[in-house]
């Protein structure tokens, strides 16, 4: 199992300046363990939620992003639910949301690069 991510509030801040550094809006909604915890996206356009992204640990030890939760139908209060399950599931997890103005190209791109 590779052991080589970065700690996860490191990388919770890094995914928060990447987005305002390209004009678009993110905000921590969960705070989680600085070393060690989970992190979920929520990715939204305009308000308009598009998608739920996890880092997941994939069968060759390599941690990847796969789309989670609700589809992109999902009502803030089927959003605000998963998270608050995940949350009881893993109380290190971080929770970030994404507005950004092509989401679709940023879960492409974020999906396929593992």
């Amino acid at each position: 199992m590779s052991d080589d991510r970065l700690p996860a509030g490191l990388e919770a801040a890094a995914i928060v300046r990447e987005a305002q550094s390209a004009g678009d809006f993110a905000t921590v909604l969960k705070r989680g363990d600085a070393d060690r915890g989970s992190i979920v996206l929520v990715v939204t356009s305009r308000g308009r939620h598009v998608a739920i992204l996890e880092r997941v640990l994939s069968s060759d030890g390599t941690y990847r992003w796969n789309q989670a939760g609700t589809a992109d139908s999902g009502e803030t209060q089927e959003v605000a639910a998963f998270l608050q399950k995940r949350a009881r599931f893993d109380p290190d997890s971080w929770a970030i949301e994404l507005d950004i103005a092509n989401p679709e190209r940023f879960i492409a791109e974020t999906t396929s690069a593992g």
